[in-house]
């Protein structure tokens, strides 16, 4: 058995319970009764993968399934994988230790474009070929999901087919049919058409991309009987899809350690930077009496002494003082904490938040992104600077000391006027605090972090110039002159690993060579500091042919035939032009809430709805 080798290896490496298993509420089925097992990936390490709502959302699902096994898959720390490589031991599975290469299916989610050197480290470390073309028969089929799927060309190579959008669904009709061509005996391309046909599924090597002499792509061509656009799937009615409230309990602590609740998906706001807020829509609420069933059940069967309430915005959420209220009167009592992140300044509730830390007082956050309100209507942020003033002035004398805030620098038509103004904007926030502050004895600290913008797929930004990294540092360092506050303290996001998830967020199959350079480097686990190496990354580039700036610091053209035109979200180019000009006048677009914008997405719901309103369909 794997696990007798990995034993005498735990007491010699950090956090060993990240490699065992057997924790509260896992899943363990017996080999004889099943015919498909799953290993499923999660690209960063256990503290990450844990608190991913979605991993636990699908795990859960693949093992309702009669005759289907799913296990976890984590990549390991450094020194994990050094013994590894040391003992000449396979990537494993945490609830049975089986080699991830015994396995039927090798499902991957991406959340975070900065992960990819991990799927193809533990592809390596599983003893599987890296390049889909090498893996043969229907052992093994590698396939991923996840945010980052909406642009899956940089990974063509590497993956076998890709699951957009939501997969509660399509999951399910995924490992149907596998079931059916390994009952069949069809061979792996026989069963890649096959998947093809189902809503949802992107198979790259039903496509062929050619490029101009300028780089630029210069067509798309799909293989006969492959569609031409692959549409995201979504669930249409959140009451009735499957939510994990059996969680299974970390046997250590994770980056979460707490039960979620996810309340609803989607967003209303249309921020222009954000993609989620775009991908994400049609916005679809949960009920408040499931949102209350969920919670109550999570909780009991976890034990956790904290939930919180999941969305991309959730003072927006309309049963929200409704929700509040009734589970307050569940976990006070209990001593459990309640937390509501993704607050807006715009609708901050005084009153809910009163309520809801009796318990336990959170920080308050809020992300203005920009500092001046020319900058925040160029992103259609609609907060205005009142909002967050007044927003502060209420928190302050309810009690509260500590503030943090988040913007970005290098957003389109950024000035340094918009630079000095996030400094400006502090100083007022320190004003606020001394006139409306009740516990001044303990002082003001308030946290700011700026991010280095990165244009993203389906958002009205995606073809707008990245800054260049020097630039980025010059805004940083006016920032930090105009900073002088002792309560003010200021970090920021280093710029190469922005620049990375840049050309990683917007990039062709091209690069995926550089990619495979990066792994033949030693580059893994970039998201941790401990291990990103950006000269290893700029040698892969070079090796691999590719220039960084022509997927950064290049802004695309309007007409450009872009690399992900192939993935249809709902959500059209039509629009997002619109919004990307509307941008560029400074010109604000109301939320989804107050009118119908016509970003095409309600059109993915089955009753032609998003936010539980019909409304009529603009053109525009």
């Amino acid at each position: 058995m794997l696990y007798d080798a990995i034993a005498p290896l735990l007491p010699g490496v950090q956090k060993p319970a990240r490699y065992v298993g057997g924790e509260y509420n896992q899943i363990v089925k017996r080999k004889q009764d099943v015919d498909v097992r799953v290993a499923f990936c999660f690209p960063d390490t256990y503290e990450i993968g844990m608190s991913n709502i979605g991993m636990r959302i699908l795990y859960g699902v693949m093992n309702e399934m009669p005759g289907v096994w799913c296990e976890r898959v984590f990549a390991p720390w450094g020194d994990m994988e050094a013994e590894m490589r040391a003992h000449r031991l396979p990537l494993w599975a945490l609830e049975s230790h089986d080699p991830v290469r015994d396995f039927d299916l090798v499902a991957f989610t991406l959340g975070y474009e900065m992960c990819y050197s991990n799927v193809l480290n533990m592809l390596e470390l599983s003893g599987l070929p890296l390049l889909a073309k090498d893996r043969k028969g229907l052992e093994g089929i590698v396939f991923a999901g996840g945010v980052c799927t909406v642009n899956p060309e940089p990974l063509a190579d590497f993956i076998d087919f890709f699951s957009i959008g939501e997969g509660e669904e399509s999951t399910r009709e995924i490992i149907e049919c596998y079931r059916a061509a390994k009952r069949q005996g069809l061979s792996k391309q026989e069963f890649l058409r096959e998947a093809a046909k189902l809503e949802g599924i992107y198979v790259p090597s039903l496509y062929t991309h050619t490029y101009n002499d300028d780089g630029t792509l210069a067509a798309i061509t799909p293989a006969p009987g492959a569609p031409a656009r692959v549409k995201k799937r979504i669930v249409q009615d959140l009451d009735r899809a499957y939510f994990p409230t059996k969680t299974i309990v970390p046997s250590t602590q994770i980056v979460h350690d707490r039960s979620n609740l996810e309340i609803f998906r989607g967003c209303i706001r249309g921020c222009r930077f954000c993609q989620a807020g775009h991908i994400y829509r049609p916005v679809r609420s949960r009920s408040v009496e499931k949102c209350m069933e969920y919670g109550k059940e999570s909780l009991a069967f976890s034990g956790y002494h904290e939930i919180t309430l999941l969305s991309l915005s959730t003072s927006d959420y309309r049963g929200l003082n409704e929700l509040c209220d009734g589970l307050m009167d569940y976990c006070e009592s209990r001593g459990i904490g309640l937390s509501l992140p993704s607050l807006r300044a715009d609708n901050f509730s005084m009153d809910i938040m009163q309520r809801v830390q009796k318990v336990r007082k959170s920080g308050l956050t809020f992300a203005p992104e920009a500092g001046t309100q020319r900058l925040r209507d160029v992103i259609n942020k609609n907060v205005t600077e009142e909002d967050l003033l007044r927003s502060c002035a209420v928190a302050f004398q309810g009690g509260w000391n500590s503030v943090k805030l988040y913007f970005m620098l290098g957003l389109p038509t950024e000035t340094d006027e918009d630079v000095v103004g996030i400094a400006e904007l502090v100083y007022k926030i320190l004003q606020v605090w001394r006139e409306n502050g009740s516990g001044k004895k303990r002082g003001l600290s308030i946290n700011l972090a700026t991010a280095y913008f990165v244009p993203k797929p389906f958002t009205p930004f995606q073809w707008a110039a990245q800054i260049t990294p020097e630039e980025y540092l010059r805004r940083v360092h006016l920032l930090q002159a105009n900073l002088h506050a002792k309560c003010v303290d200021y970090r920021y996001h280093e710029s190469d690993l922005s620049r990375l998830e840049a050309v990683m967020a917007r990039g062709d199959r091209r690069v995926g060579q550089a990619l495979l350079e990066a792994h033949r480097l030693g580059c893994r686990l970039d998201g941790w500091d401990e291990y990103f190496d950006y000269e290893k990354w700029l040698e892969a580039f070079r090796r691999a042919g590719l220039d960084l700036d022509f997927y950064t610091t290049r802004g695309f053209a309007a007409d450009e035939l872009l690399p992900w035109q192939t993935i249809d979200v709902g959500v059209t180019t039509k629009f997002l032009l619109h919004e990307c000009e509307k941008a560029l006048r400074s010109e604000a677009t109301p939320d989804c809430r107050t009118h119908c914008n016509g970003c095409g997405a309600r059109m993915l719901s089955e009753r032609r709805l998003c936010d539980e309103s019909p409304l009529s369909l603009i053109h525009i």
